[in-house]
């Protein structure tokens, strides 16, 4: 439910495909996310295809995170089974904080789109330097899932009863504390 009395607060969102084999040119599950971020008011901060590894993947992961601009990071591609799938192990050690939710609530519409199938997936969520991350599969139709029936929601400082906008300022109070 969205609420009527306050403002919409746009935010800063960095694709990351995660592929061995596409380009900007025919990466269609970057294309719609970018789409769908843009349509909902968002900015693009930023935008970027790197290689099924571990290291890369983690670094510029990082590197965004550091980024003041910012917010959030969504990735599509490698939470599947195969040796080359390494986003979740690349991501999940640096993850601050773990969504269990998010993975939890994707599944479930997943399992009404693909049945059984979504088992196939180890989407997850977590924030790394106090900046959102939810790492996706890479087909175009899990993007629009997570998008339309998740993120666009708990990105939308309208909506409620609560929304990731609204605690985002206090996402890193446990680096200020420890600098007190």
């Amino acid at each position: 439910m969205a609420s009527e009395t306050r403002p919409f607060v746009p935010v800063g969102i960095a694709v990351l495909t995660v592929s061995d084999t596409r380009t900007l040119a025919d990466d269609k599950s970057g294309d719609t996310l970018t789409d769908r971020i843009g349509k909902a008011g968002h900015r693009l901060a930023a935008r970027d295809i790197v290689p099924d590894d571990r290291e890369t993947i983690r670094d510029k992961v990082l590197v965004w995170s550091r980024e003041p601009d910012i917010d959030v990071i969504i990735t599509t591609g490698g939470t599947g089974f195969t040796g080359r799938d390494v986003t979740p192990e690349a991501l999940e050690p640096i993850f601050e904080k773990r969504m269990d939710g998010f993975s939890e609530v994707f599944h479930r519409i997943s399992y009404d789109k693909i049945g059984t199938s979504t088992i196939q997936s180890r989407a997850t969520g977590g924030v790394v330097n106090a900046t959102f991350v939810f790492v996706l599969p890479g087909s175009p139709g899990a993007c629009r899932d997570a998008w339309d029936h998740i993120l666009q929601f708990q990105l939308d400082y309208r909506h409620m009863p609560c929304n990731f906008i609204e605690i985002m300022p206090r996402l890193d109070e446990h680096l200020k504390r420890g600098k007190a």
